[in-house]
């Protein structure tokens, strides 16, 4: 069941009603079957993984915390809790691994047998990935080393624990949520905040826009170009690696908004995802800005764990390159997520190595670091190197990266003011709208520097802001690209 679908206009109002109406102590009860249902929509044997790994992480966290409130000296404990948190990791991380890097390790397998002269029977099994598998794993894992770490303690309650894992607005795209933020919202009482509904509501409708009107519509040139490189060239490509570039964050932002104006319709609030990351002045604040639930996770479940910055140089650029060559790896099976991850990280080791001496070189020319063209510069700079990186994101293969890169600067530049602009799946109006859309977004994100649109437009006058709602709702409807279920499917869901 999809944000963006007639079934989520019907289930999600069904289940605020209910929620509201319903007395409080079985609120948990009826978003947990909520939760299920939603998920068991693409696929009911679905519901099978996601509640072993809650059955696994639950128990973990009951006998870690078992050892905590046991006698046992502070040596014996650690090796028992460090023996649950091994076995959570291994079994979680082995399902995951199974169901989404099975077909990859044995066409790689298989690729590098034919390298040797020699011959590799490929697997018939027909195994489908599971819609956001990564996401409810990580979250679960995340909980288990939390209560092992001591930041939180152990659920006892298996139904508030196993909403916290399926909770449905952020179940199958994130945010990846921490236990220690979310799981005691579920055992507050929920009542009736009418500031809070309609700020949810215009976060939802926010999201709305960026899917419908500008994810969808980009995703028909995208496609158009990536899908069948070798009939495109120069221009063509530039075009579409830009338009990829918004389409992936109107597609993930705008679901993310959705997700977060969701929970907060019932009451419940979730991690900030995206802040503005086309804004960012180098790649370590665009990793700041960007898929924060997931940087932040890395950042605490694995950098840190591996020294961080708090030992030598080299190490530190190993923590960075293990980070994002996991991050790549994270988001797809496939050579062309792993290339990508590797490149952010290259891109991140650079940024380290020269930043001291690009500090010298502004001081020695006095340089005014907050002067307006300086911080466009570094933005244009930034949004360059992060687009440069979405080709191998977007490819459909590592051969199609190379091909896209050694065909991306062929000079035709007459193809962006001629008829054939337009012959690449968006006519004239839907390529000029899908535009107009961009600046929009771009406009709100500038004015969202200092002030919240949403606040704004929360307390104006009535009928001014009614007549910003209708409006924008009528924008939505008349403009949105409505094409097939292919174009509505969030990109993220295959993560």
């Amino acid at each position: 069941m999809l944000f963006n679908s007639q079934e989520f206009l019907i289930f999600f109002p069904c289940v605020i009603i209910v929620f509201y109406l319903l007395p409080k102590k079985f609120n948990w009860f009826w978003l947990l079957i909520s939760s299920y249902f939603f998920y068991m929509c693409w696929s009911p044997s679905y519901a099978i993984l996601i509640f072993t790994s809650t059955v696994i992480t639950y128990l973990s966290g009951v006998l870690i915390g078992k050892v905590n409130e046991s006698e046992l000296d502070f040596e014996k404990g650690k090796k028992k809790k460090k023996v649950y948190v091994a076995i959570s990791l291994i079994s979680n991380l082995s399902i995951l691994f199974f169901f989404k890097y099975f077909y990859f390790i044995d066409d790689s397998l298989g690729d590098l047998t034919n390298l040797l002269g020699l011959t590799w029977q490929k697997s018939e099994y027909n195994i489908l990935l599971p819609v956001g598998i990564s996401f409810y794993t990580f979250q679960a894992l995340g909980y288990t080393i939390d209560v092992y770490r001591n930041n939180l303690k152990p659920e006892k309650h298996f139904g508030i624990y196993a909403l916290f894992v399926s909770f449905f607005p952020q179940l199958v795209a994130g945010p990846i949520e921490r236990s220690t933020h979310l799981l005691p919202q579920f055992r507050e009482t929920k009542k009736i905040n009418w500031e809070r509904i309609k700020g949810g509501l215009l976060l939802i409708l926010w999201g709305f826009f960026q899917k419908v009107v500008i994810a969808d519509r980009l995703a028909v040139l995208v496609n158009t170009v990536y899908n069948d490189p070798t009939n495109y060239e120069g221009v063509q490509f530039l075009l579409a690696t830009v338009f990829f570039a918004f389409q992936i964050l109107c597609d993930f932002s705008g679901y993310s908004d959705m997700a977060i104006g969701t929970a907060q319709v019932l009451g419940y609030d979730l991690m900030k995802n995206f802040d503005r990351p086309y804004f960012s002045k180098n790649l370590r604040e665009f990793w700041r800005r960007w898929h924060i639930s997931l940087s932040t996770w890395f950042r605490d479940y694995l950098y840190f764990p591996l020294g961080g910055n708090k030992v030598n140089k080299i190490k530190v650029y190993r923590n960075i390159a293990i980070v994002f060559l996991v991050s790549g790896l994270w988001h797809g099976a496939n050579w062309t997520f792993v290339i990508w991850g590797a490149l952010h990280g290259v891109y991140l080791i650079v940024e380290e190595l020269i930043q001291p001496i690009s500090n010298r070189l502004y001081n020695i020319t006095k340089v005014d670091r907050n002067n307006f063209s300086f911080k466009f510069f570094h933005c244009v700079k930034t949004f360059a190197v992060v687009s440069f990186a979405w080709i191998f994101f977007r490819a459909n293969n590592v051969g199609d990266a190379f091909y896209i890169i050694e065909n991306l600067f062929v000079q035709n530049w007459s193809k962006l003011f001629g008829t054939e602009l337009f012959s690449l799946g968006l006519d004239k109006e839907d390529f000029h709208l899908a535009v107009i859309s961009i600046l929009i977004l771009l406009l709100v994100h500038w004015v969202q520097r200092k002030n919240s649109v949403r606040s704004w437009v929360k307390n104006q006058w009535l009928p001014l802001r009614w007549s910003v709602y209708l409006c924008f709702i009528f924008y939505i409807i008349i403009f949105g690209y409505y094409g097939s279920s292919e174009k509505a499917q969030f990109i993220y869901f295959q993560f």
